[in-house]
């Protein structure tokens, strides 16, 4: 905007960003210790989504572990867990064929449910209303406010109806400072505003580098006779070779869905490779096409993974705030699952926030944000910590590639049950993994066939994306020219490849290749921000209301 525009704000005891399942734990688990303690606090959640779930895009098998600590009567209150897991599968493929392998107890599901990670996060919306919590869905949280002694605020939602010329429009509405006692920000893998945070009280100064994957999902409705209600497949190996870190994943849910997905560590180093071409590459294996022949695809969609695990974790508290969920990193890469983690740690994040709630009728404003320096202990207490203890070395090890990585989980977490007496460092950071183009070999994909296999285009237009064409690029860069000069020139432009919602392309313009950046395709995965190998990509928030619609995925 080229003037200042004056903003309203409203002051609440917490703002929490991001209505995921652990913003939203986090929210009812405040409403529940403010009613056990005889008292009336404020809660408002906002969400960057149309809805609470439509920007949720996970596997997902759940362990309902937390889920039972926070509403324990989830089943009679309706709560969309119905299909439990009756079966494990863990396959290693070769090109054409797939070996069993045993199933560790990082794989055995037993106890677990197969579920839409989005309609359980309605379903917490609901739970969270009913006690009094405030919702705003298409509302992007665009900017972190502070005190004076540098301890935040609260946050600012981003202005609406803003042109491509950063000019208002007729429908120009500003943003909303929320004011809070404390801010939980709960903004799921690699969140824009957390970044900030982690960055400006350097949170991760103590920890290693944070590594990242990403998930692409589809959604398929089978026939009957390929489906079986509750079977869940892992697999590994075939088609990624043997430096790079994967593996996929396929879900019997109820009423003939299958969900499939693959997921791929962004510390992969061949600038050729591309994720959502692998893929879908992968469902052509004799073992797997079986499952989907005579089936559609109903639902696709990506994000982004956090998975560093306890050493990438940075101290989750600040004065005026806490991180949880993704937006710290608790998910636990070896079980493939962080709901459950992400959700105790929001329940401990109130926890330690709850105490430092003033009564605002008597002090007023506050003139500076305490901290919940109790997290971080109540999180060390927790069968969390202990869980993300024991997973901590199987990801690293796979910096030596797959068939070590596999060798060494095997006797980290069957000999050692995860408690060896040392932690393996991760690769270092994923952005910085890239080999030359010229020293890496292409990667000749199949066109796809329209039936198993699909483009990327086809696919976006499944995840029902929606962007207003006249908004300023959410995906901006620091110099446009790096681009070309290090991006094109050195590494083949991997941006077009590894993006699943082929938002980048080159194109010629006077005879000189040249980035298009067609952001209306973004579905909001964090992928450009991780992996561009200068960070000279940088994602902000769209309007709100922007991005993916997701149904059930």
């Amino acid at each position: 905007m080229t003037q200042t525009i004056a903003r309203d704000s409203m002051q609440y005891d917490v703002v929490i960003v991001g209505a995921g399942p652990a913003g939203l734990s986090a929210a009812i688990k405040l409403k529940q210790l403010a009613e056990a303690a005889g008292r009336e606090i404020s809660v408002c959640v906002v969400e960057k989504a149309s809805e609470a779930g439509a920007h949720i895009v996970s596997g997902a098998v759940i362990d309902p572990i937390s889920l039972s600590e926070l509403i324990p009567d989830w089943r009679e209150l309706g709560a969309p867990l119905t299909r439990s897991v009756t079966q494990d599968k863990v396959l290693f493929l070769t090109e054409q064929k797939a070996f069993n392998l045993p199933v560790t107890p990082n794989f055995n599901n037993h106890g677990n449910y197969i579920i839409s990670l989005a309609q359980l996060v309605r379903w917490l919306a609901e739970q969270a209303e009913g006690l009094g919590v405030e919702i705003y869905p298409g509302f992007a949280a665009a900017e972190v406010l502070y005190h004076a002694d540098g301890s935040v605020k609260g946050i600012a939602t981003g202005n609406m109806g803003v042109g491509k010329n950063g000019e208002a429009t007729d429908n120009f509405q500003p943003g909303m400072e929320l004011w809070a006692q404390q801010t939980i920000f709960a903004e799921g893998c690699r969140g824009s505003l957390s970044k900030q945070i982690i960055e400006r009280f350097k949170l991760d100064q103590n920890s290693q580098p944070q590594t990242y994957g990403l998930g692409i999902k589809e959604v398929w409705e089978v026939p009957s006779e390929n489906h079986q209600p509750g079977l869940v497949v892992h697999t590994a190996g075939w088609p990624l070779d043997s430096k790079t870190y994967g593996g996929s994943f396929i879900y019997h849910l109820d009423d003939n869905k299958v969900a499939v997905g693959f997921v791929v560590g962004l510390d992969y180093q061949n600038p050729y490779l591309s994720p959502f071409e692998e893929f879908q590459r992968f469902k052509t294996h004799p073992e797997i096409r079986k499952t989907f022949a005579g089936g559609r695809r109903i639902a696709y969609g990506a994000r982004a993974l956090i998975e560093g695990g306890l050493q990438s974790l940075p101290k989750l508290s600040f004065a005026g705030g806490v991180l949880v969920g993704d937006a710290a990193g608790f998910m636990n890469m070896p079980r493939i699952k962080g709901t459950h983690t992400a959700m105790k740690s929001a329940m401990l994040a109130a926890e330690a926030v709850f105490p430092l709630l003033d009564n605002l009728e008597e002090s007023g404003e506050p003139e500076s944000g305490k901290e919940a320096a109790q997290y971080q202990q109540l999180f060390e207490q927790s069968w969390a910590y202990q869980e993300l203890y024991a997973a901590r070395n199987v990801r690293p090890s796979f910096k030596w590639g797959v068939y070590a990585g596999m060798l060494y989980t095997g006797i980290d977490q069957l000999l050692f049950k995860g408690k060896a007496p040392w932690t393996l460092r991760h690769h270092g950071k994923d952005n910085e993994q890239l080999k030359p183009a010229a020293q890496s070999t292409p990667i000749a994909y199949p066109k796809p066939d329209g039936v198993l296999t699909f483009d990327r285009l086809s696919s976006v237009f499944l995840a029902n994306t929606a962007h207003d064409e006249n908004q300023p690029d959410h995906l901006t860069l620091n110099n446009p020219q790096v681009m070309m000069d290090i991006n094109h020139r050195e590494y083949a432009s991997p941006e077009t490849r590894y993006c699943p919602a082929a938002v980048y392309e080159i194109v010629e313009e006077e005879g000189k290749p040249k980035l298009q950046i067609n952001a209306a395709n973004c579905v909001h995965c964090k992928t450009c921000d991780i992996k561009d190998p200068t960070q000279n990509i940088v994602w902000i928030c769209p309007e709100g209301g922007s991005g993916p619609n997701y149904g059930a995925m």
